[in-house]
């Protein structure tokens, strides 16, 4: 079989977050805490929390739509749905099939993938890989968790770091195969897992672990899940610079999971990148997982910060453990 030459554009973009804000003064009462301490450790003073009565799926849904909106199609042309996220309402059917219904994408193909924090680039460079290999033409990635859901109250180590958002974008099949996206990587270890879980039953709990958080919630060991991240951002981005050959004034953005204030701007120093080239935006919207590369894409895309013929990286890390890269040309 002959693979098409093509390339892969990205059409428009759209987002959606809960209007409840948490601020860290509320969070601070609760655990007896100054609000300067959470801001400190994290570098978040608020973050976004979905109401009783929406969650993903709504979250996912509306963040499609305006995608669609930005890029001037209807969801009867998607020809797949590719949804990022590990706070997904039901097993089966899987939110994708969900949300493509609600946008009328039937009869495209439609899946959910989980892979954390790293949920967002995986779909993006997978997206990619399908329409150059001619298997799909336009296909919509959607980035989103809805981490409160799934947040201990009264665990501080996640409640003062997690909140809910959700991405989507929109890429089609175009002439210029120099357009789309030209280096990527997606790995795993699942060895380290335990560093970041969910259990959803008591047979899942890790022997020796005495976290108080309740089954069904997240799980973190904040120490090790913090080195990870570290030093797996800084590798993941000098091996794409040597490997792509490119410099960073050759990047108009660095695209990151919004993990932790400190440990973007530990790895933005040690690789020397200026500051408007790392968009930072957990200052108020916090980590949502899946989520947070995707929200941050959409408003740097209706910010004008990526504009046609601009290179942009994305850079993600997260539970499985896993960690993804990708180089793209706008």
């Amino acid at each position: 079989m002959t693979l098409p030459n093509c390339g892969v554009r990205i059409l428009g973009s759209g987002s959606s977050v809960p209007d409840n804000i948490l601020g860290n003064e509320e969070l601070a009462a609760r655990f007896g805490v100054d609000p300067d301490w959470i801001e400190q450790r994290t570098g978040i003073i608020e973050r976004r929390y979905c109401s009783e009565d929406e969650g993903t799926f709504e979250l996912q849904t509306r963040a499609l739509k305006a995608a669609l909106k930005d890029a001037g199609i209807q969801g009867s042309e998607l020809s797949l749905v590719i949804c990022a996220s590990v706070t997904s309402e039901m097993t089966c059917p899987s939110n994708a099939c969900r949300v493509a219904n609600e946008v009328d994408a039937t009869p495209a193909g439609a899946f959910d993938i989980v892979a954390a924090c790293s949920g967002f680039v995986y779909a993006m460079n997978l997206a990619d890989s399908l329409i150059r290999s001619g298997a799909q033409h336009t296909i919509a990635v959607v980035g989103c968790d809805a981490m409160s859901k799934l947040t201990d109250p009264n665990d501080r180590g996640t409640s003062i770091l997690f909140g809910d958002a959700a991405g989507a974008v929109i890429l089609q099949k175009c002439d210029d195969p120099e357009v789309g996206c030209f280096y990527q990587t997606m790995n795993a270890d699942g060895a380290p897992w335990p560093a970041l879980y969910i259990p959803q039953a008591e047979k899942d709990l890790v022997e020796g672990d005495e976290a108080t958080t309740r089954i069904g919630d997240l799980r973190m060991k904040g120490k090790e899940v913090y080195k990870f991240a570290v030093t797996k951002f800084q590798e993941i981005a000098e091996t794409l610079m040597e490997e792509t050959g490119l410099q960073p004034d050759d990047v108009s953005q660095f695209i990151c999971h919004q993990s932790n204030m400190r440990i973007i701007e530990s790895a933005q120093t040690k690789l020397g990148l200026a500051e408007d080239k790392v968009y930072k935006n957990i200052r108020h919207f916090g980590n949502s997982s899946s989520g947070a590369a995707a929200l941050c894409f959409d408003q740097l895309w209706h910010d004008g910060k990526i504009k046609r013929d601009d290179v942009v990286v994305l850079l993600a890390f997260g539970g499985g453990l896993t960690w993804a890269s990708s180089a793209w040309r706008i």
